[in-house]
């Protein structure tokens, strides 16, 4: 098999795996069969899922919002750092506007955002 084609295919690979996973570990030699069979499957359904269930790139809303919370900031706490008012912090939350290429920088770089998503290319 060289592709996955189908959905029962896919769960039928998906099964085979969980079951392989409960024989292969770390000290399994890597050309075991069962190894080689996981490998193989695990590709397989990876570049199915990779085509049918594609990941997409998250918006810059979603991520300052993740990094607000994973660095405890409120959005006044937010424009503090990157020294913008809170109100242009709150039109860029809610999707009134896009930051300027000054403030997209400061973001990128205060928060560690890459800057594809700063500027949503």
């Amino acid at each position: 098999m060289t592709k996955i084609l189908t959905e029962e295919q896919y769960h039928a690979a998906m099964e085979r795996i969980e079951e392989l996973l409960k024989i292969v570990d770390d000290s399994t030699p890597q050309d075991s069969k069962d190894s080689v069979e996981l490998v193989l499957l695990s590709n397989l359904v990876a570049d199915y899922e990779e085509e049918h269930y594609p990941i997409k790139n998250p918006s810059l809303i979603e991520v300052l919002k993740l990094r607000m919370f994973e660095m405890g900031l409120t959005q006044t706490s937010l424009a503090k750092k990157l020294g913008m008012n809170q109100s242009k912090i709150s039109e860029i939350i809610s999707g009134k506007c896009e930051p300027t290429l000054k403030q997209a920088r400061k973001m990128s770089i205060e928060l560690d955002i890459d800057p594809a998503i700063v500027l949503g290319i």
